[in-house]
């Protein structure tokens, strides 16, 4: 019995730990025999395992086999799953009510918003039958670096980002005892946004290229004239500057060009305001996100070889469109209770992604794009073709590609690195998610690379076919439970066949190095 006891008690060791926060207490984990003991002061219970801090450093314990005491014991007869979020505004005043709304009713709960200051609220969730509480999800509502501040001082269970956690913060968290924060299971993208420019629908400029947005933002360019407007200078608008969108526009806009942010550019602390403050001067250009553009119009990036993108939900959710900004979800290396397991596992569901499209934002759900709704792709791809693309090359990809249908799903690659960005490691779990539930049984995947045209044209089509075998194996290996008897997974590759975007700038070729899925 003390054998079978204490090798439980420390293999819960290894688990992560709870989420429930309680006061910080003093408490006593005791097997059943009464031959173990652990004391130390409670972090945190989940409703199935503690969390405490003892001598030996933070440990989790099952449950099941200890009885609890101490001042700071739960009630276990009534336990309430807690879970605190905090960072975006954004996410939390708009996207995460909407999806506990649609999880609370799909599970037979009934949420109930409870209001507190001006950044916090929290839903209290009951179960419809009995009335009962089952749940409380806490939100701050502040920005990205306050979610992570809160995060590092466990403060936060799961962090609502605008943008990816920077190196100096991963770093604090290592030091904080979270460990890796770029490791599998750390992060999520939620939903899809975008970083778009927009004037008010009074301005006849229609579309700038990522280069020229740049140095306008950087007081380069300050006179609309200059860009074939009236002779008006430009008022600039952008969020505040201590949002995930804001830091998000530094890293996509300025930092590419090596620029850095005008003094005189006029801050709105809530996107809305921006909107409206742009659509209703003429001589006003903003940067915000594709959710957020209401009533003004957005310009179409423009390169000097003639290529035009435009910002819609489907360029979104294929990275066609360069200026993504995916919406993410941060978690600490301890376990979260059942509820919010249960509510994480929902907010990938179909039915997830549906109310994520109504709330404004880009859904995950992968879609397949017949050849001829993709516009002008493959004739953009005839009209730029150089030297190194013969008509070989072509009449190869288009009888390779024509009979199949893309995917929606893109993978694309970290500048000047082998990793996949943030969006795509996201695009790895869903795709594997969809093999393992038997989405693509008895079909054929083609996982197609694509190049820059810097460099030689075999040179780039065995980089591009490389970066293909590795989409396809990072998918394979997260599909744990995929019987690959039943669907065909291969590989191609047309080098810089079928360029997106003008190769001319850093973020137009990074735009071109892609991997696409193509399925029959």
């Amino acid at each position: 019995m003390l054998t079978s006891l204490r090798a439980a008690v420390f293999a819960a060791l290894f688990l992560s730990g709870g989420t429930a926060q309680l006061a910080a207490q003093d408490v006593a984990l005791t097997s059943r025999d009464g031959k173990i003991e652990l004391s130390g002061t409670l972090l945190g219970f989940d409703g199935e395992f503690y969390r405490i801090d003892t001598e030996y450093g933070e440990l989790t314990v099952d449950g099941s086999g200890v009885q609890c005491a101490g001042p700071g014991c739960p009630n276990l007869d009534k336990y309430v799953a807690e879970l605190r979020l905090s960072g975006s505004a954004t996410m939390a005043q708009v996207l995460m009510p909407a999806l506990i709304d649609a999880f609370a009713k799909r599970s037979g709960y009934r949420a109930l918003r409870q209001d507190g200051d001006d950044t916090h609220f929290s839903y209290r969730l009951e179960d419809q039958k009995t009335n009962e509480p089952v749940g409380r999800f806490m939100f701050h509502g502040s920005n990205s670096d306050e979610g992570f501040a809160d995060l590092l001082a466990d403060e936060a269970d799961i962090v609502m980002s605008l943008r990816e956690m920077r190196p100096q913060e991963r770093l604090r968290a290592r030091e904080a005892g979270l460990g890796d924060m770029t490791g599998p299971n750390r992060s999520r993208v939620l939903a899809l946004d975008a970083v778009v420019p927009v004037v008010s629908p009074s301005n006849p400029i229609r579309s700038i290229s990522p280069a020229t947005l740049a140095r306008v933002f950087a007081a380069e360019i300050s006179n609309w004239n200059d860009l074939g407007g009236p002779d008006a200078p430009i008022d600039l608008h952008l969020p505040n500057d201590s949002s995930g969108l804001a830091q998000a526009i530094d890293d996509q806009v300025l930092r590419p060009a090596g620029l850095e942010l005008a003094a005189e550019v006029t801050r709105h602390i809530l996107p809305g305001d921006l909107a409206k403050a742009v659509a209703r001067d003429t001589f006003a250009l903003g940067i915000t996100s594709y959710a957020e553009r209401r009533n003004t119009d957005v310009l179409t990036l423009t390169g000097d070889c003639g290529f035009e993108l435009d910002a819609s939900r489907r360029t979104v959710k294929t990275e066609d469109y360069p200026l993504t900004a995916p919406m993410f979800l941060y978690f600490p290396a301890r376990r979260l209770p059942q509820l919010a397991r249960d509510f994480l596992s929902f907010t990938r569901s179909p039915t997830a992604q549906i109310v994520i499209r109504r709330a404004g934002f880009v859904d995950q759900a992968p879609e397949e794009i017949s050849v001829n709704d993709q516009g002008n792709r493959f004739a953009n791809a005839i009209s730029v073709a150089g030297e190194g693309t013969t008509l070989k090359d072509l009449q190869r990809m288009t009888r390779t590609l024509t009979p199949m249908a893309r995917l929606s799903t893109t993978f694309r690659f970290e500048a000047g690195s082998a990793r996949l960005d943030a969006q795509s490691r996201s695009n790895v779990q869903q795709l594997a998610r969809a093999l393992e539930l038997g989405q693509y049984d008895a079909r054929r995947l083609l996982f197609v690379g694509f190049s820059d045209s810097e460099g030689g044209p075999e040179a780039n089509r065995k980089i591009a076919l490389r970066r293909a075998k590795a989409v396809r194996r990072a998918v394979t290996t997260a599909a744990v439970t995929v019987n690959l008897d039943r669907v065909t997974l291969d590989v191609d590759a047309f080098g810089e066949a079928m360029l997106m975007a003008c190769d001319d700038s850093s973020w137009g070729r990074q735009v071109n190095r892609r991997v696409e899925v193509w399925v029959r």
